[in-house]
């Protein structure tokens, strides 16, 4: 492909209307939709370990015949760490997710995309919301201490 010249709002490609050219953007796009799941499970997973590491720590403490831990408070930090983590990377990657749909949805991309002004509907974006808003609910329920 080479750059097309012109106004400054021009896009970087010519983008060729052709079966060969929409199947690559569709290989593109489920690349893209493959990568948020993988950032979803990785946040699922750092949300979910660091609830689990501040509630076995909390039971351990509790048990009769424990030892004192020397530093109390260090899983329950380690544990809003770990959920803070999961949130964020799901936050960032909801934003990069959002970006490259935009990109890829517009522009010389139109002609290819085959999406109508309705949008693509998935449920990705859904989920991960909810599983930020869970997040966010188990980092809160921890640093007040609520479990």
């Amino acid at each position: 492909m080479r750059a097309r010249h012109g106004s400054a709002d021009s896009d970087r490609f010519v983008v060729r209307t052709t079966a060969e050219s929409h199947f690559s953007w569709l290989r593109t796009w489920l690349a893209v939709e493959r990568t948020m799941m993988a950032w979803a499970r990785t946040a699922v997973s750092l949300i979910g370990f660091g609830f689990a590491i501040v509630q076995f720590f909390d039971r351990l403490e509790q048990m009769p015949g424990a030892n004192p831990a020397r530093y109390p408070d260090a899983a329950r930090y380690l544990g809003l760490a770990l959920i803070f983590c999961g949130v964020m990377a799901l936050v960032i990657a909801l934003w990069q997710y959002r970006w490259m749909h935009r990109y890829m949805s517009g522009g010389s991309f139109v002609e290819i995309a085959g999406v109508t002004k309705e949008g693509k509907q998935t449920p990705l974006i859904a989920a991960s919301i909810v599983l930020a808003l869970v997040g966010t609910f188990a980092f809160f329920a921890v640093l007040l201490r609520l479990v």
